[in-house]
């Protein structure tokens, strides 16, 4: 038999997927730790980039952190875990862990909603401006649906990275999905080393796909569109 029909079978057994290490307590792991990971890399990096990008004055600082945030990429996520799992947070749970992947989560995230915020349309902008409103209702009713699509490309991108990412917890004594790729290597069994890799990948491609559907659907644009078409198309009085 081939490697993958292995893997199906591993996958098709019930006796996997039960019990503290089975398929199903591993991927609540994994879900649970791409979702504090990802709300808090949330939280951490859009409220400084929609500030950063909504200010014209801080254009300066917005660039610097921009750079910053994309030097970090260039930092192996797995050595970043490892130093801290060595350090002072060592065994303190998955700590460590959601600490190396928020820092992996930040720069998409962070780049682009500064940057969708930062080059909104300008005449769209002014005109708003023009009309007396707020900075914060700039910010709120005009820049931040005009950089809607692009913010929900880097939370779309960072989520997938994450859930990817998240499998090297496992080898600083973690949780997730990892564990279940790290135990087929321990016992040279590649069936369940790619089953493994076979639920990752499509974990993530199931977190891509739902998060584009909420971005078809949440988009505030696409209310808008409807009625502009339909303005365009109906006949002069």
């Amino acid at each position: 038999m081939g490697v993958i029909p292995d893997a199906w079978t591993w996958l098709t057994t019930g006796a996997n997927w039960s019990g503290e290490g089975g398929v199903g307590s591993r991927l609540a792991e994994h879900l649970y730790l791409t979702g504090v990971c990802l709300v808090l890399a949330c939280a951490l990096a859009l409220p400084l980039a929609l500030w950063l990008g909504h200010g014209g004055g801080r254009r300066l600082g917005g660039a610097l952190a921009i750079n910053i945030s994309n030097a970090g990429r260039a930092v192996p996520t797995f050595a970043v875990l490892v130093l801290l799992s060595l350090g002072p947070l060592g065994g303190h749970g998955d700590l460590p862990t959601i600490i190396a992947l928020v820092l992996f989560a930040v720069p998409p995230l962070l780049t682009n909603a500064y940057v969708g915020v930062s080059e909104a349309d300008r005449d769209v902008v002014e005109a708003a401006r023009g009309m007396g409103m707020s900075p914060w209702q700039l910010l709120a009713r005009v820049e931040i649906p005009l950089a809607f699509p692009l913010i929900m490309t880097g939370v779309r991108t960072a989520a997938v990275q994450v859930v990817a990412t998240a499998t090297l917890a496992a080898l600083a004594a973690g949780g997730g999905l990892g564990r279940i790729i790290t135990a087929g290597f321990a016992t040279y069994d590649t069936a369940q080393v790619v089953a493994g890799a076979m639920v990752v990948a499509v974990l993530a491609l199931l977190v891509e796909g739902v998060l584009a559907l909420a971005q078809r659907l949440l988009d505030p644009g696409r209310r808008k569109r409807p009625r502009a078409a339909v303005a365009a198309t109906a006949p002069a009085p």
